[in-house]
């Protein structure tokens, strides 16, 4: 009989399936440390490296932000080899521009709601709002998923995903936010 945790992760592939992200599933289904994450709710590598492991072969270029150096040197080693991937270690207010001054055509953005307290210790508030505010202010209509939008429960100083929706479309009408399977996304407003 199987345990609870993988009826719920067959639940999961089912509701998946059904999902626009499919692919990005598929992919990361072939690196045990996803699962061992999302099994343990803790992980032993980032996940998000784990998306550019996904991803390093449908997209011209990829730039991941590592808060954590431990979780960005490990993977700069890992990606050498691929010139059009660069891990970057730092804040993401002090990094981001450098990333932005690289682009020179619209880019897709994965940001992470999760990381509000992620590492162990107390989330910066004012991090999401500054990381919107540089990618929607740059010149090219970006888009951005944010995934962890659970995460986003409007108590202990962690915007709401309506404060998010209220700030983005207020400060910059031609954007539109919804969200869809715990990912909140920006676009051009339709």
């Amino acid at each position: 009989m199987p345990n609870f945790a993988e009826g719920r992760l067959r639940a999961f592939r089912r509701l998946l399936k059904r999902t626009p992200v499919y692919g990005v599933y598929k992919a990361l289904g072939h690196h045990p440390d996803y699962w061992y994450w999302i099994l343990r709710g803790r992980p032993a590598r980032s996940p998000h490296l784990l998306m550019v492991a996904a991803m390093k072969g449908r997209f011209d270029q990829i730039y991941s932000i590592e808060y954590v150096a431990e979780l960005a040197n490990r993977p700069r080693k890992k990606f050498a080899r691929y010139p059009h991937i660069r891990i970057f270690c730092g804040d993401s207010r002090v990094v981001m521009p450098e990333v932005l001054a690289l682009l020179k055509n619209p880019a897709l953005f994965w940001l992470d709601a999760g990381y509000y307290g992620w590492v162990g210790k107390q989330g910066d508030e004012q991090r999401l709002s500054a990381e919107l505010e540089m990618i929607l202010s740059h010149p090219y209509p970006h888009i951005i998923l944010l995934d962890d939008a659970r995460g986003l429960t409007g108590q202990n100083g962690i915007p709401s995903v309506a404060d998010v929706k209220s700030y983005v479309e207020s400060k910059f009408p031609q954007r539109q936010v919804d969200v869809q399977f715990d990912i909140l996304r920006i676009t051009r407003r339709t």
